[in-house]
């Protein structure tokens, strides 16, 4: 079965939140976001396209913990199986300041160990979605914005057919929208994207 996926992250996009063309959309099938959007805005993709919104919070989502999208599935930390299609997600960026959302590389190794008997018990997964990228695909040099090098590690094991992100911006340059890496198609979602599944 050949699904539409819209996936989200980092930026409200003007083409969507102002110009919003029913036509263009209205085969997609689920909504994904990578974190660092208004709660507004992702009740607003809700509200027009109807059709499940899955997301893990960004850094940058503080006004979560007081009110989380309306409508919406937060699969940070959790197994979520949409029409046999199995995802993984974990919110958050390296840690670089005080704040909720933000995790050293121990912290994050220990929440996907705590995922590991999901994973056994149904035989991997099939998308991760995070808000931060991979340890030097796609991420960046400082602090903020290098990868976990965990996500490498499940990547490398359970080899699912997509990654997406977000949290390293496609105008910071030298970025790619798509990273070909290990069996496993790597999307920066900054922005939107739409694909197939």
């Amino acid at each position: 079965m050949r699904m539409k996926i819209l996936a989200v992250g980092d930026k409200e996009s003007p083409y969507l939140w102002d110009h919003f063309d029913r036509e263009r959309f209205k085969d997609v099938n689920l909504v994904i976001s990578t974190g660092d959007l208004s709660a507004d805005y992702l009740d607003f993709l809700v509200s027009m396209l109807n059709v499940p919104l899955l997301y893990v919070p960004g850094n940058h989502d503080e006004s979560y913990l007081v009110q989380e999208p309306a409508g919406c599935e937060n699969i940070d930390g959790k197994f979520f199986t949409f029409k046999g299609i199995r995802i993984i997600g974990f919110g958050g960026s390296p840690r670089y300041k005080e704040g909720p959302f933000q995790f050293t590389e121990r912290e994050m190794k220990f929440r996907t160990l705590k995922m590991r008997p999901r994973l056994w018990k149904n035989d991997g997964f099939d998308i991760l979605v995070a808000h931060s990228p991979a340890h030097n695909l796609g991420d960046g040099k400082d602090d903020c914005h290098t990868g976990f090098s965990v996500f490498n590690k499940i990547i490398d094991q359970y080899h699912p057919k997509y990654f997406l992100h977000g949290h390293q911006h496609l105008s910071y340059g030298g970025q790619n929208r798509i990273i070909q890496y290990n069996g496993t198609t790597i999307i920066n979602c900054d922005g939107y994207h739409l694909f197939e599944y």
